[in-house]
């Protein structure tokens, strides 16, 4: 085990520094942040005085360098737009989006692995064709789409919920929770159920497909043949071997939750990350489109990790083929 979390962290850390030096790109080539900092009125001797204190005088492979060390203490210079520090705004905005994002994961794996179990074991029935009619709805229909008809019937015309903004928060230290106030769900439900959505049909399709894949192997005929009962079977055998994949996609889908809940956040004004980079992009504020790439790699390389080691945990059999080197 050992071995492979060290062979995980290498494979990291060379994905990481990737990532940064596509990120540190975006300072070469999305617009002159000298320019965009001082003004077009600025003189060509404000110009080159502001490159020299910033650095970018300097070769490219030793700007680089000090933007991996600056990256890697989790700084990354100050926002062009709000004159403020990047780590900073990231640091406001990041719980807000974490929340959304884990709110919106948990309704998807509660919601969504029971269904794709039913429609498993339930397969030609009413009640199962509507799941999967729903779940085509659910994988077909754009996210905004979604937002957009959620905030029309709940906010709109029947006037239950609110259709933006975070609502009332709770703070502890530097985080930010509205998971602790009444108005704080209230606000949560609507933009975390548009995010879930695709999330919750992908999941039950998966599990689905996997449950009625797993019911025609062989150790099932076995286990029927030994005299267990459907329960013991579907849960105890099926189901666990079902959480395989399931865990794979589930693990990548909570880091795409992060990465993308663009879309519902700036839909339902909800203040994450997510809003923060599409106002960057308007901008140009590339040190702010930088951080957010940087840390969204993050999130998902120690996702990724975190998945791989819960796999010797469900499946047995990885335990044993590590073991021997395999």
């Amino acid at each position: 085990m050992g071995a492979f979390i060290l062979r995980r962290l290498i494979q990291a850390i060379i994905v990481m520094v990737s990532v940064a030096f596509i990120a540190f790109l975006l300072f070469q080539y999305v617009g002159d942040p000298v320019l965009m900092m001082l003004g077009q009125d600025a003189t060509p001797e404000q110009i080159q005085q502001l490159r020299v204190d910033l650095g970018l005088d300097q070769p490219f492979f030793v700007q680089f360098w000090h933007f991996l060390v600056n990256a890697a203490q989790g700084e990354f210079g100050l926002s062009l737009r709000q004159g403020a520090k990047v780590s900073r705004l990231l640091g406001e905005r990041f719980p807000a989006t974490f929340e959304l994002a884990v709110v919106a994961a948990a309704l998807a794996l509660l919601v969504g692995i029971p269904m794709g179990v039913y429609a498993a074991l339930k397969r030609g029935t009413f009640i199962s064709q509507v799941f999967m009619t729903a779940s085509l709805l659910g994988v077909s229909l754009p996210t905004f789409l979604i937002g957009i008809l959620l905030i029309l019937i709940f906010s709109v015309w029947l006037g239950w919920l609110p259709s933006f903004g975070r609502g009332e928060t709770v703070q502890f230290g530097w985080w930010s929770s509205g998971l602790f106030t009444v108005n704080g769900w209230t606000h949560m439900i609507l933009p975390a159920i548009t995010l879930a959505i695709f999330q919750l049909t992908l999941i039950m399709r998966l599990v689905r497909a996997e449950m009625l894949e797993v019911l025609r192997t062989d150790y099932i005929k076995f286990a029927r043949a030994r005299g267990l009962t459907d329960r013991a079977i579907y849960f105890g055998h099926a189901l666990k071997n079902t959480l395989v994949p399931v865990m794979t996609i589930t693990g990548l889908q909570l880091g795409g939750l992060i990465a993308f809940a663009i879309i519902t956040e700036t839909v339902f004004q909800w203040p994450g990350m997510g809003l923060l980079f599409i106002q960057a992009v308007t901008f140009a504020d590339v040190p702010v489109m930088a951080a957010y790439l940087c840390l969204i790699a993050l999130i998902f390389v120690v996702i990724n990790l975190v998945v791989d080691m819960l796999y010797a945990v469900v499946d047995p059999r990885l335990r044993v083929a590590r073991a021997s080197g395999h």
